[in-house]
């Protein structure tokens, strides 16, 4: 009886070594993604993800997403974050001053996910419907102590070596005090430039032998309502780009739904749904990637709510009864959405922060998932 017994407990004590309990956050090497898309909904919160909900017939891509967790979002100095601080937590894992881009507190430095994995040899991209050097995109990439340096920006795409960025804000790299073009300095580094005077992002050429740059508008690219529908198919095209580009060791993108966060200023309702729609189809677009990929985690998160967005008594899923408590960002605790290998990390509530560790760790350049 006694070596019956103890054969059991041998057998038991193996298993449950060798099993990985439910729930338990894990960086071992059979979970690790290969690729990671983090998708910012700029000022998306739970009210703007219900608008576009509710006004998309009850239904989202975000519904597919069967991990959710929830972010604190505030600044160092300030429990209301803006884009640059919001941006610089996810990129560098670190909580700074509002306007700070990829610097801390003392105004240093701080090496952001997209330069590790630059420099661990994964390919690189940014993509946004905002001028890409923005605070959001701009704090993946560069090193500000005040956001709203564009072309001082623009020329630090340079000192990279992104595969792929797609925004706005051309004239910041061409039409400059300085008299630089950052666009033909560009081209001499073989990248492959192109913009929206040329040809339609639906039909351009991403060729993944050459590093690409495609310029959406001179300045701020139009709303959806103007026209805007680059979205959606450039997300799609960014991560088969960056799967050839990086098919050695993964790759790193960061895409932004820009103007949700612009409709949320301007107290706009219709404005926020619009913008919410775009981006949630192009979240579809990755979500088929992912599926169909297997090597691909995709996080869809924001950096904050802006505009404090109600829908309040009288509405139907046809028409709205909207308020707006500010035309500024709230405090409000952030949605994060995950899918793929690693997603289970994603689950529960923490410090935006976090954000870049798991994503850091799932990597592997960090040690294990916080």
């Amino acid at each position: 009886m006694k070596k019956r017994i103890l054969f059991i407990a041998v057998v038991c004590s193996s298993f449950f070594a060798c099993e990985k309990p439910s729930g338990t956050n894990s960086s071992q090497e059979s979970i690790r993604p290969k690729n990671i898309v983090l998708m910012i909904g700029d000022g998306m919160g739970v009210t703007q993800i219900t608008a576009g909900l509710y006004t998309n017939r009850n239904k989202l891509n975000l519904e597919q997403f069967k991990v959710i967790g929830l972010h604190k979002s505030y600044a160092s100095n300030n429990l209301v974050t803006d884009s640059a601080a919001g941006a610089t937590a996810f990129s560098c894992g670190i909580k700074t001053y509002n306007g700070a881009i990829a610097v801390d507190t003392d105004t240093m430095p701080v090496e952001t996910i997209l330069e590790m994995a630059e420099k661990n040899g994964l390919a690189t991209g940014l993509v946004s419907t905002s001028t890409i050097t923005h605070a959001t995109p701009a704090s993946f990439i560069c090193h500000r102590k005040v956001r709203k340096m564009h072309q001082e920006n623009a020329a630090d795409f340079l000192k990279t070596d992104i595969d792929l960025f797609v925004g706005g804000g051309k004239d910041h790299f061409e039409k400059r005090e300085d008299g630089r073009n950052i666009s033909e300095e560009l081209k001499k580094k073989g990248y492959v430039v192109s913009d929206f005077f040329q040809e339609t992002i639906s039909k351009v050429n991403m060729d993944p032998a050459s590093p690409f740059a495609f310029f959406t508008a001179n300045t701020d690219p139009v709303t959806v309502a103007e026209g805007r529908n680059y979205l959606p198919s450039i997300s799609k095209k960014s991560v088969e780009f960056l799967k050839e580009r990086g098919k050695e060791k993964g790759f790193f993108l960061m895409i932004e739904g820009s103007q949700i966060d612009w409709g949320g200023h301007a107290n706009e309702s219709s404005y926020i749904i619009t913008e919410m729609h775009d981006f949630d189809k192009a979240v579809g677009k990755v979500l088929d990637f992912a599926k169909a990929d297997g090597e691909t985690l995709v996080i869809v998160t924001a950096d904050h709510e802006t505009g404090g967005y109600s829908i309040n008594k009288g509405s139907t899923m046809d028409s709205l009864v909207t308020e707006f408590t500010t035309d500024y960002h709230t405090a409000d605790l952030i949605p994060v959405f995950a899918y793929g290998p690693g997603a289970e990390n994603f689950g529960g509530i923490y410090e935006n922060t976090a954000i870049f560790d798991k994503m850091k760790d799932l990597y592997g350049f960090g040690e294990e998932v916080k």
